[in-house]
């Protein structure tokens, strides 16, 4: 009768409410229960489930880190590793290291092709929490042992894989990695060599990097295990393969990927462990304790994440009270904030710039095409400088001047009004700055502006800044101005430059080139262009110099007004000159009219001028030697010597 009466009560059927709960305590007590809802749940349990000392509650808080975690694990990808990183360490991680640890290396052995990744995510959290990547390493070489012992390769593959990335990411010190290497090649068999093959290639190049004389010793073991015919034909043909992943230096496995390498060489941080170590998996990590100091303890971790993620945590806080935030400003009435004006100081759209003006310069095959592609470019407001500032630049850096680019400056002139004044601007910067450039350099901006001059690129007013004089000009300057003129002179003919340095809506602008305020000054820019071969352009200079003397005597003489120092001076060389000629003429005149002149013709000297227009070298010696004789004649005479009578 009791046991039917028991019966019967165990068989009344229960309200939905109160199978929920039932369900909701079998969950929280650890011993399962029927499927809820999530939604139902998380509301029973915020209702059972108040005080965070009690165990239900850590166990609920327990759970939940679980599936966080590894819900993270699962999805981490080189896309998203920064996002994932940064919403673990928004988990408690100390609490859950442990089952952090066991998730990262079953998903790892899982999915061996995403080991990089795996290792990378580690070398990052190793960074700010080292005592997670040291469980995990301890934990790696737990299951690497055990799984060497029971002949587990697939294991021992997988985990030897892992710890190499690690050793990549400087998460593990290399002597670890020549440990487990020395372990597989001391007692060679198929399975330990084709494990010790496996693991070589993926960490072979850093190997190389740090440890050259280990790798080395690593494949003298090989060679001797090859030679000595050891092991089968097929793992022969895979240290053969080794070999040849050695002497490409290691191609096709890189020691870090470029968009994993995340971490600073001065905050990675290096675990060294050996083989033989016997340190505890802390396997009790996985499971749920209960602690007493939870409150505590997080409020400790929430320390520690504030000081990883810095401010990330208070832009949360911002962006979950948007609107906290926009009635404040409604109530104060305060005006919209304008939008706030970003300067790049990195110079990265610079540079971008830069790189697709090289790019279209190089893929261009005419000037024509170049351009066009140029103008359809959208730059930015300022940019036209750098932009012709490129392709000046590109024109210089060539070994010989290029037509191309001459024209394509020409085209870009003409077409818009801003890129002329940006290669005038260029041109005064070149000609101030040409001491920079050596020869090659310095010949290639000369012509290629030289182009512009001709073609009416840009105006001819640039040649304002020259100033041809000694004191401000240098050799690099003249050879600069060399190039130009030369260049000029052949596109253009001589006629034709004379003409346009002639016009008189220019000739003001040319006033440096062609100094007429001073002598000293005038007789230089004619040097210059006479040695350049260009002395035809200085005609009027010539005759500017030559007529500008006879004015400066008549001025000195009249002492009607003053003169500058230098004409002064130059005025007082003429008059002595012209006095001395006056004077030596008038004595060669007198000496005509002599009575001895009549019998020039009989005389000896008029014998000897005929003689010298026979044979003019003989003259030239003759005459040395009389010369020499005067010389000796004119020196002081000897004194005669005395007789001595015997």
């Amino acid at each position: 009768t009791i046991l039917r009466s028991q019966a019967e009560i165990h068989d009344q059927p229960r309200t939905a409410e109160e199978t929920i709960r039932k369900g909701a305590s079998n969950i929280l007590t650890g011993k399962g229960g029927v499927y809820i809802h999530p939604g139902r749940l998380e509301e029973l349990l915020k209702e059972q489930v108040t005080d965070k000392s009690s165990e239900s509650y850590q166990r609920f808080a327990w759970e939940a880190l679980k599936k966080s975690i590894n819900g993270l694990v699962n999805k981490v990808n080189i896309a998203n590793i920064q996002h994932v990183v940064q919403e673990l360490f928004r988990e408690n991680l100390i609490r859950g290291r442990g089952i952090l640890a066991q998730y990262i290396i079953r998903a790892q052995k899982n999915s061996p092709i995403f080991t990089h990744v795996y290792s990378a995510l580690v070398a990052v959290i190793n960074t700010k929490l080292p005592r997670i990547g040291e469980l995990i390493l301890r934990r790696l070489i737990v299951n690497f042992r055990r799984a060497y012992e029971r002949n587990d390769k697939t294991t021992c593959v997988s985990t030897a894989r892992f710890l190499a990335h690690l050793a990549n990411q400087n998460v593990c010190h290399e002597l670890l990695v020549l440990e487990i290497l020395t372990l597989l090649l001391s007692k060679p068999t198929n399975d330990s060599v084709e494990v010790a093959v496996s693991f070589l290639k993926e960490v072979g190049a850093k190997l190389a990097d740090v440890s050259p004389k280990g790798s080395l010793a690593v494949f003298e073991r090989l060679r001797n295990i090859l030679h000595d015919s050891m092991v089968d034909t097929r793992v022969e043909y895979m240290i053969e393969v080794v070999f040849a992943v050695r002497k490409d230096k290691y191609k096709d496995y890189e020691i870090v990927v470029k968009e994993l390498d995340l971490v600073e060489e001065e905050d990675q941080i290096t675990h060294l462990l050996h083989l033989s170590d016997q340190g505890s998996a802390e396997d009790e990590l996985n499971i749920f304790i209960h602690d007493p100091l939870y409150e505590e303890n997080e409020n400790k971790y929430h320390e520690i994440k504030t000081d990883i993620l810095g401010s990330s945590s208070d832009e949360e806080v911002e962006d979950n009270e948007p609107d906290v935030a926009q009635n404040e400003e409604e109530d104060n009435g305060d005006a919209p904030v304008e939008s706030q004006i970003i300067i790049d100081q990195t110079f990265t759209n610079t540079i971008n710039l830069r790189r697709t003006i090289y790019l279209i310069l190089q893929s261009s095959l005419d000037f024509e095409e170049c351009a066009h592609k140029l103008l359809k470019m959208k730059l930015l407001a300022g940019q036209e400088q750098e932009f012709c500032s490129m392709i000046t630049d590109c024109c210089v850096q060539q070994r010989t001047y290029e037509k191309f680019y001459g024209l394509l400056c020409q085209r870009l002139c003409l077409l818009k009004k801003e890129y002329m004044e940006c290669f005038m601007a260029l041109f005064r910067e070149h000609y101030d700055t040409c001491h920079r450039l050596d020869s090659v350099k310095l010949r290639n901006v000369s012509l290629l502006f030289s182009h512009l001059l001709y073609s009416d690129g840009i105006p001819w007013i640039v040649l304002e800044v020259v100033h041809l004089n000694e004191e401000e000009t240098t050799s690099s300057s003249r050879i600069f101005l060399k190039h130009v003129f030369q260049s000029l002179s052949q596109e253009m003919s001589i006629p034709y430059l004379i003409e346009r340095l002639n016009d008189e809506t220019l000739k003001p602008y040319f006033n440096g080139i062609f100094p007429r305020d001073n002598p000293r000054n005038t007789r230089f820019s004619i040097n210059f262009f006479t040695s350049i071969g260009l002395g035809k352009l200085t005609d009027d200079l010539r005759e500017f110099l030559a007529t500008s003397a006879t004015p400066t005597v008549h001025a000195s003489m009249s002492g009607s007004a003053p003169l500058h120092p230098l004409l002064a001076e130059a005025a007082k060389v003429i008059q002595i000159t012209k006095h001395a000629m006056e004077s030596s003429h008038s004595s060669t005149s007198s000496y005509s009219r002599s009575p001895s002149s009549s019998s020039s013709e009989h005389s000896p000297i008029h014998k000897k001028n005929k003689r010298s227009n026979k044979s003019p070298r003989r003259t030239k010696l003759v005459s040395r030697h009389r010369s020499h004789r005067k010389v000796s004649k004119s020196r002081s005479p000897s004194p005669p010597r005395r007789r001595i009578r015997r």
